[in-house]
């Protein structure tokens, strides 16, 4: 288990990869935990990601296949957390602290 932590503007993310699954969590929704389903995708964002899903009209749930997908193709949860690291930091969050199974939290750099 690998558990993440980013800031974005006045808001605290958590991320938690147990094997290829994948939780989401934030501050201001009081840390309930979410799979990718229950996360509120910003359409430009997405645009930005997938420009063919412009003129679709499923162009949430193409998205969310995808990601899935991406995780999907990652050897273990070491990969995913550097691909989540990486993919984040285009969209303006700062990682933080990264704790690998239940051991002390270690900075991001």
């Amino acid at each position: 288990m690998i558990d993440l932590i980013f800031n974005r503007i006045d808001e605290i993310i958590f991320i938690r990869i147990t094997g290829s699954n994948v939780k989401f969590a934030n501050s201001m929704n009081g840390n309930i935990w979410s799979s990718i389903e229950g996360l509120k995708l910003d359409k430009h964002g997405v645009m930005k990601e997938f420009p063919d899903l412009k003129d679709s009209p499923n162009w949430k749930q193409e998205a969310i296949a995808r990601f899935k997908e991406m995780i999907r193709d990652k050897k273990n949860e070491q990969e995913i957390s550097t691909y989540l690291i990486k993919e984040l930091k285009k969209y303006g969050y700062t990682p933080k602290w990264k704790q690998l199974g239940g051991f002390r939290r270690e900075r991001i750099k």
